[in-house]
């Protein structure tokens, strides 16, 4: 049982590591996402966009690996839908000073 342990230690501590990575991914996807429902505010723009949606449904099935492209929609589903939460939240506030200026991605 120890030698299992020791041969899953390595392998768990990856995936640790990765989902913190997605995690912090998400997180800054979401902050994205609030600037951009604030912008949609101030343009007075719908949040939901079936058109954009379906561009990120596509560009994220696009990249090859082990998952098959029904279960990477579905979980990007579910992240465009919590993502269209938070944008419908920004868009909604009033007061706030929009923060629309661009990304930095300098890392």
């Amino acid at each position: 049982m120890e030698a299992d342990a020791r041969a899953l230690g390595p392998w768990r501590d990856r995936i640790d590591a990765i989902d913190r990575a997605i995690s912090t991914l998400l997180n800054e996807r979401m902050r994205c996402a609030h600037a951009i429902g604030e912008i949609k505010r101030l343009l007075d723009v719908p949040v939901y966009a079936p058109r954009r949606e379906e561009d990120v449904l596509r560009n994220a099935s696009s990249v090859a690996g082990p998952l098959p492209e029904a279960v990477v929609r579905r979980l990007f589903e579910r992240i465009i839908d919590e993502t269209r939460t938070l944008e419908r939240e920004a868009s909604q506030a009033s007061g706030a000073a929009p923060s629309h200026a661009a990304p930095d991605t300098r890392g």
